[in-house]
């Protein structure tokens, strides 16, 4: 594989970046401050602007590695990111997982499928990964069809368990293999 970090992509309507420090009021005022958005994810909605500039810290110091990959979806016509996008390779293997998220103001619109089809080119096409797999709690319907539309498939039997703050819930693990290796 060949890592190139998070470089920056552009779509009919999106812009995908990396994250600044100066993006996090609109970070917690646009998705991550909303229950209603992270109701289905492994962490909790931020309680404050102050807790997304610090992730978003984090994840400046982590954007000099060349295997890190963490995107704003920043709408063109806005100007400011209205969710994320980020993959993490498997360890040991040629094999990504995204996962993305966006603010309800935006579902629907078929920003998110936007979003993940150019990350999918990017990793399949620059980085030459093999494969990319995506996880959804069962109840998170939108975010399925998504992948679906992206043409990932179900992980033949594959699911994991998975226990938080809000619940148990079964997640289907999708997947897309690269034809071009």
């Amino acid at each position: 594989m060949k890592h190139q970090g998070t470089v920056p992509m552009e779509t009919q309507r999106l812009l995908l970046r990396r994250f600044e420090l100066c993006d996090s009021e609109a970070m917690f005022r646009n998705w991550a401050g909303h229950p209603v958005v992270t109701q289905y994810l492994t962490w909790d909605a931020h309680q404050s602007e102050k807790e997304s500039r610090q992730l978003l810290s984090k994840w400046s110091k982590q954007y000099r590695r060349r295997n890190f990959y963490e995107w704003a979806i920043e709408l063109k016509e806005l100007g400011e990111p209205i969710g994320s996008i980020g993959a993490v390779q498997i360890s040991g293997r040629q094999t990504f997982e995204v996962g993305y998220c966006i603010g309800e103001r935006w579902w629907g619109q078929g920003l998110t499928l936007e979003a993940l089809q150019a990350v999918i080119r990017f990793l399949f096409q620059e980085v030459r990964c093999r494969r990319i797999e995506a996880k959804y709690a069962e109840g998170n319907l939108a975010s399925m069809r998504v992948m679906q539309k992206a043409g990932m498939c179900p992980k033949s039997g594959e699911e994991v368990f998975l226990s938080t703050d809000k619940g148990f819930f079964t997640c289907p693990i999708y997947e897309i293999r690269n034809e071009l290796l």
